[in-house]
């Protein structure tokens, strides 16, 4: 179901914009009417991502969680105190050391000051706030406990933000390590072995067939120094172009899936980030279909995101959570479908929901150092036979001419 960016106009005049999930632009119509709103202009993230191909090569300068949750948290500090929202954005703007950041801010203070909410002014930046951050803050407004909603998030963010550190931190010494490989390896064939190439040439002895490779692959490197840079960057740009496209990502998703290992890991990433995201919206009063609706945009892999779809949808048939997820069972984690419905049962959801997020959360981050200790001996092995290839080919000959010379 796509998300629509729209702007819309009020029965007096006034022009609001915001963001909604509708199958085409005739449901959304609808919903807007519904909400005594008259639609005026509308953008899908799926036509944006039809234009995105090569849009995808400059992205947008976004805002790091880590200000995220700065920010997040001095609102809750600033509401708690009884700030007004005018003066708590005008203290934040001051705040922020970027532009782009700033000017939002400053945005978001004035529509403020001319009447708007806070959930309005956010959702004119959904490329700042999420869709889970502008659902908590608006019944955070709607109940009264905006201070409270504010403090869930700043821990909702910080949660994220750990993860997200802790994997990119496991994986940044094997990262390193192939870096190096790369250069060196590159740095070899096109400099050293165009030499050694000049030295075999001068002798008479009939050169094995892996020194005639090496030989031969560095003589070409030499020859093609810039494309053997230029390829790798090139690759790697497409690659992440072709990812941002509907049908890249699903073939991606559906090989990381299928990798041993990685596809657990894979499965309980999304899962920590569903439930935490379920977890926090619902225990701030968001009802479980608009949490699914939510925290279907969470997702990261195209077959959760259709899982949690699925379940919406089944759920408004009146099935509960548990049964919902049943469906697609073979996407989940064992256990974490069963540990949903004893919480239905018990009526202790919540706080299973709670245990579950803490417990995926740990899970993905020991995956990810195993994983990172695993690649470690592994590289090595493998740079290993590369030199001794290389060293083999480079040593024999000479022994040849050597032992001829004897």
């Amino acid at each position: 179901m796509p998300n629509y960016f729209y702007t819309a106009k009020t029965i007096d005049g006034k022009t609001k914009t915001g963001n909604a999930f509708a199958d085409n632009l005739r449901q959304l119509a609808q919903k807007l009417k519904d909400e005594e709103l008259i639609l005026i202009k509308a953008d899908s993230d799926e036509k944006k991502e039809r234009k995105g191909f090569l849009n995808s090569f400059f992205p947008k300068v976004r805002i790091s969680t880590a200000e995220k949750i700065i920010m997040t948290r001095n609102m809750y500090i600033m509401t708690a105190t009884g700030l007004s929202m005018v003066k708590i954005f005008d203290i934040l703007s001051a705040q922020t050391k970027k532009p782009k950041f700033r000017k939002a801010l400053l945005d978001i203070k004035e529509k403020i000051n001319k009447g708007k909410s806070l959930s309005e002014a956010l959702g004119a930046y959904p490329s700042i706030f999420s869709e889970l951050f502008l659902s908590m803050v608006k019944i955070g407004e709607e109940s009264g406990t905006l201070d409270e909603v504010l403090k869930d998030l700043s821990l909702q963010l910080e949660k994220e933000h750990e993860l997200k550190s802790k994997v990119k931190g496991a994986m940044i010494y094997p990262a390193i390590i192939l870096l190096t490989m790369g250069v060196v390896g590159i740095v070899v064939i096109s400099v050293v072995v165009p030499h050694l190439n000049t030295f075999f040439s001068t002798m008479t002895v009939e050169l094995p067939f892996y020194t005639k490779f090496v030989l031969g692959a560095g003589n070409f490197a030499s020859k093609n120094l810039l494309l053997l840079i230029l390829s790798p960057i090139l690759f790697f740009f497409l690659l992440m172009g072709a990812l941002k496209t509907k049908q890249g990502k699903w073939v991606a998703d559906t090989l990381l899936l299928k990798i041993p290992f990685f596809s657990l890991l894979i499965k309980e990433n999304d899962c920590a980030i569903l439930i935490r995201a379920i977890s926090s919206l619902m225990s701030s009063g968001v009802p479980l279909v608009r949490s699914l609706e939510v925290s279907s945009n969470l997702m990261g892999n195209q077959y959760f995101k259709k899982a949690v779809d699925d379940a919406r949808e089944r759920i408004k048939t009146g099935e509960s959570l548990s049964s919902a997820l049943m469906i697609n069972k073979n996407i989940f984690p064992f256990g974490m479908v069963e540990m949903i419905e004893v919480g239905e049962e018990t009526g202790k959801t919540s706080l299973i929901l709670k245990k579950l997020a803490e417990f995926y959360e740990q899970e993905v981050i020991d995956a990810a150092e195993k994983i990172s200790t695993a690649i470690e001996p592994l590289l090595i092995v493998v740079l290993g036979i590369v030199v001794g290839i290389f060293a083999f080919s480079v040593i024999e000959p000479m022994y040849s001419v050597l032992s001829t010379m004897g």
